[in-house]
């Protein structure tokens, strides 16, 4: 894979160049010392990965992630001298459709590289999920559990590419006194999650935390899967179990939706929001067939059109929605709760089974553009 270096600093962009000299799946493709190069040769000779740093002169690394995810969109991975101290703009240039982040290596005694492993880890990760995304969609499995008792209304929302801003953009539309408890699962390195909740706590009227594992959920609130083990829900209990050693995505948006695809006696609802690749579009169809009202972000609005793409494929997703419109759907089902879909999702099934055509997903309309 092609590989571009986005970094003012000479030292730093030296020591990416080495260690992609050391990989042979990738080759270096160009390295920019500005924003504003990176455009250029991005607009010429297009990579497939760029290492992207934040803290630039000119056009900062959140703009110029932006921009390229605007013009010409590739993957994206952040790297600079600090994730924790460049907190902010780490999440916004995830927002933007950064991939993820990792800290720049450093010349440690003997010329040793000092950090080199988190981010060639990334960069295997990133070929992966690129191979992945064109690759036929599987059905994620998970141990068939019992009828869910619980009477909290529950909302998981599944995110990757785009999804901080995203999430921040649903959770300052829902109100104080919202009603339900909402699970994410976000796709990012279990070092920024305790940031990005909390990025969100400033965007949402909602108390924010972290999800511990055997945790019981009594109260409204927000949860964001902490590690890179899954996050399921288990009769009323937050649960965490270790992922397949194949698995591309920890966590897994796929296992939280599933462990959600059961009879229940409250709404139950799924979202899956923009992202790479085809992560919870499996999980989404098993809670569609459950009763579960199951929205997809629309392509109009997502910065990566892949996972809902694959939901709407699989005519998992019920409702599929622009951004702004996600949370106001959200509000009303819970808030004023129909009758339970399972009814008519039984009879969706009989029809897959006497018929090749099920029923199409409901499509909201987009808003006028002025």
């Amino acid at each position: 894979m092609k590989v571009a270096i986005v970094n003012d600093s000479k030292m730093a962009a030296e020591i990416l160049r080495r260690i992609l000299a050391g990989l042979p799946d990738f080759t270096l493709a160009w390295i920019a010392y500005s924003g504003e190069e990176a455009l250029r040769l991005c607009a010429e000779a297009k990579p497939d990965i760029i290492l992207m740093d934040l803290i630039m002169p000119g056009i900062d690394g959140a703009e110029t992630t932006r921009r390229i995810m605007q013009t010409t969109p590739c993957v994206i991975l952040v790297v600079t001298a600090t994730t924790v101290g460049n907190r902010d703009m780490v999440f916004e240039a995830m927002g933007y459709g950064a991939l993820d982040a990792v800290n720049t290596p450093v010349l440690g005694p003997g010329e040793n590289l000092d950090g080199a492993e988190p981010l060639i880890q990334k960069l295997r990760m990133v070929s992966r999920l690129v191979d992945s995304h064109h690759a036929k969609l599987g059905h994620a499995r998970q141990k068939a559990a019992g009828p869910d008792t619980s009477g909290l209304p529950i909302v998981a929302i599944g995110s990757s590419t785009g999804g901080p801003q995203a999430l921040a953009q649903i959770l300052s539309q829902l109100p104080a006194n919202f009603p339900a408890a909402v699970l994410v699962v976000q796709h990012v390195d279990e070092q920024f999650t305790p940031g990005l909740a909390s990025w969100l706590r400033h965007a949402s009227s909602l108390p924010v935390c972290i999800a511990r594992g055997g945790e019981t959920l009594h109260t409204a609130g927000v949860w964001i899967a902490g590690t890179s083990d899954n996050l399921i829900y288990d009769s009323g209990r937050l649960i965490y179990i270790a992922p397949n050693k194949d698995s591309i995505h920890r966590p897994s948006i796929d296992a939280l939706f599933m462990s959600l695809a059961r009879p229940h006696r409250a709404t139950r609802i799924g979202v899956l929001l923009t992202g790479m690749g085809r992560d919870g579009a499996a999980g989404l169809l098993a809670m569609r067939k459950s009763g579960a009202l199951t929205i997809a972000q629309d392509a109009a609005t997502s910065v990566v059109y892949g996972m809902p793409k694959a939901a709407v494929e699989m005519n998992a997703a019920r409702e599929v929605m622009p951004l702004a419109s996600i949370a106001t759907r959200i509000c009303e089902a819970v808030l004023h709760p129909a009758p339970s879909f399972l009814g008519h999702a039984r009879n969706e099934n009989k029809k897959e089974h006497t018929s090749p055509v099920s029923a199409p997903a409901i499509r909201s309309k987009e808003p006028e553009r002025s």
